[in-house]
Parts: C-alpha cells; sequence; structure tokens
C-alpha cells in the first residue's frame, strides 16, 4: 500500500512539474512586413523546434506596423520594408537601436496576370488599371511612385492606379485580373504562377529596399526577443530567406 501511494504522489508531482514548464514557456509577438510572410512562417517553425519560445506573427504593411508600435501595440521584435519609417521608431525610442540589423533586400518589378498579353512596361503603362500600394503606408508604394516618378512615367499612369492596403493585394488584384498590371517586390512574383513578370526597376530608380529588424524598447522578454532577432541571422534562417528570393546584404 505504501509502494502504492508512493507512486500516485510521483506521479502528482511529475505532473505539476509538466504543467508548470509550459505554463512558462515564452511567447514573442513578431510584426513582420507582409512581403515576408511564407519565409517568416518558414522561419518561426524552424526556431521554435529547438527554442521553448512561441512566435506570434503579426503580418502587415510597413507603415501600419510602424503606428501599431508608435501606438503602443505590444510588440517584441519588428521587422519593417521601410528602413525610413524604422529609422524614425528608432529615433523615438521604440527600438532598441543597438539591437538594429540591416537583414535582407529586394527588388522592385512590374506584374501582369499571365493570362494577359501584356508584356513590357510601356505596354503596361497604357493599362485602364494599374495597381499599387497606398504609398503613404506601404513602402512597396512609395518604391514604385519614386520609380515611376523618375522614370518620367507617373503623369501619365497616375490617373488609373488602384491603390491597396498592401504589397500582397496588388498581388491579388493582378493574379485575379482585377487590375491589368501592377507594382509588387520580387519575392511576392517569386510565389505564385498566375503572373508574369514582365519589368524590374533598377535599385538607382527608387529607395533602397532594406529589411531592417529590430527588437522594441517595450518589450518584456528582451532575452528570448534578442534570441530571435540572432536567429533571423544566421546561416539556417539566411538560407530559407534566399530560398523566398530576397537577396543578403552582402550581395551586389
Amino acid at each position: 500500500m505504501k509502494v502504492f501511494t508512493l507512486l500516485i504522489l510521483l506521479s502528482i508531482l511529475s505532473g505539476c512539474t509538466a504543467s508548470q514548464n509550459e505554463t512558462t514557456k515564452t511567447e514573442l509577438t513578431v510584426s513582420a512586413a507582409v512581403s515576408l510572410k511564407e519565409a517568416m512562417e518558414e522561419v518561426v517553425l524552424l526556431f521554435e523546434e529547438t527554442n521553448n519560445i512561441d512566435i506570434q506573427l503579426n503580418l502587415a504593411s510597413s507603415g501600419t506596423l510602424s503606428k501599431q508600435i508608435e501606438q503602443g501595440a505590444p510588440v517584441d521584435v519588428f521587422l519593417s520594408a521601410n528602413n525610413e519609417e524604422f529609422d524614425k521608431l528608432v529615433k523615438n525610442k521604440k527600438v532598441r537601436e543597438n539591437s538594429v540589423v540591416h537583414l535582407l533586400k529586394n527588388k522592385l518589378v512590374v506584374i501582369s496576370s499571365s493570362s494577359s498579353e501584356i508584356d513590357s512596361l510601356a505596354e503596361s503603362m497604357k493599362s485602364e488599371t494599374f495597381a499599387i500600394g497606398l504609398p503613404e503606408t506601404v513602402p512597396a508604394g512609395l518604391y514604385a511612385k519614386e520609380a515611376l516618378i523618375n522614370l518620367g512615367k507617373w503623369e501619365s499612369i497616375e490617373g488609373n492606379i488602384i491603390y491597396a492596403k498592401d504589397v500582397r493585394q496588388v498581388l491579388s488584384y493582378v493574379e485575379t485580373g482585377n487590375v491589368q498590371a501592377g507594382i509588387v517586390y520580387k519575392t511576392d512574383a517569386f510565389i505564385t504562377d498566375k503572373v508574369n513578370e514582365i519589368f524590374t526597376f533598377d535599385d538607382f530608380l527608387h529607395s533602397p529596399i532594406i529589411y531592417p529588424v529590430g527588437v522594441t524598447e517595450s518589450t518584456k522578454e528582451i532575452n528570448a526577443a534578442l534570441e530571435f532577432s540572432d536567429f533571423l541571422q544566421t546561416e539556417e534562417a539566411l538560407g530559407v530567406f534566399k530560398k523566398h528570393g530576397f537577396d543578403m546584404m552582402n550581395e551586389e
């Protein structure tokens, strides 16, 4: 009887220990530009396999995410597609300056539906409907406007532009044929066979497309946040980003 009672006691204690271990699992909220969606989902799974940390991904346009952080949203790590807006967060003490790393680069491209006959920049500029992200909140939209202005094309196409809430909405508009052409990142065109990539803008036509990452000043999980940020810079994580079409900062 004593042995049986002891076994029950040990079983209860073991259950309590397991329960405590589960409840002590750290949770992080990571806000990331929506153009990083597929790559980030894969990177998060890799990280969670070997760390007692749960990552909650918050995906949206970089402008929207920046505003959320400015307004005090509980975010631990931020990956943006707008380096200029990101710098403002650093200056406003919303992101820790000593945690900032320029992680990735991207290219800007014009796309048309795979069922469309539009196959050049010149043809796309004749489109009755042309989509870009809203320049005020969507970095890809801002870069698109800069590039079109520098090419002398903005005034001729401006009246036909359909503005989207983020770069993935632009992609969806073109995929479904709701618009005839649009501008997205190279990595967005990379994920679908429903669009044709018909033109790549030279880098000098727009602001640099750089993805910085940093830990927020407000995080209550600084060690876990830094651990995840460090993981993003490992060969394993960078290999995932490269597989999804992103360029590394040290690549020309």
